[in-house]
């Protein structure tokens, strides 16, 4: 942001809205911009370059999640993907492995699984798994 820098996630458009006290069935796929307040049983998938899906402390998915950016401040219960940047906010709660290249994590965030370094194809390095509890993470001890 300093420097001349462009953060472009950040000012991706928001096309889509899931509204709270919306409960969706089936597969969501999208591009540009996501935005869940609502409730989908189904897998989320980005389908441009650039998009980036955003949830709130209300929304809650029940499938995989396969994305290029990621702001998640609500609840996943499935694998989630994000090829570029995913950020944990503090009420983030992940039950599954998460796959990324990028991540920033904020205190009382918690994933319940796997942490899964992918590194982007330029590189020839393995991907790194790192159980969350070894990470130092809120690993749920219930």
């Amino acid at each position: 942001m300093f420097f001349g820098k462009k953060d472009t996630r950040r000012n991706s458009q928001i096309d889509s809205l899931i509204g709270s006290g919306t409960e969706l069935r089936g597969d969501v796929h999208f591009k540009d911009g996501l935005h869940i307040d609502g409730t989908v049983k189904g897998n989320v998938i980005a389908e441009g370059e650039n998009s980036i899906l955003t949830m709130s402390e209300q929304g809650r998915i029940e499938g995989e999640v396969r994305v290029h950016n990621l702001v998640l401040n609500g609840e996943v219960v499935g694998d989630v993907h994000a090829s570029e940047h995913i950020e944990l906010a503090p009420a983030a709660r992940v039950t599954g492995n998460v796959y990324y290249n990028l991540i920033e994590m904020a205190m009382g965030a918690e994933v319940n699984g796997n942490l899964v370094h992918e590194v982007g194809a330029s590189t020839a390095k393995e991907p790194r798994t790192v159980p969350a509890s070894d990470a130092g993470l809120a690993v749920d001890g219930g």
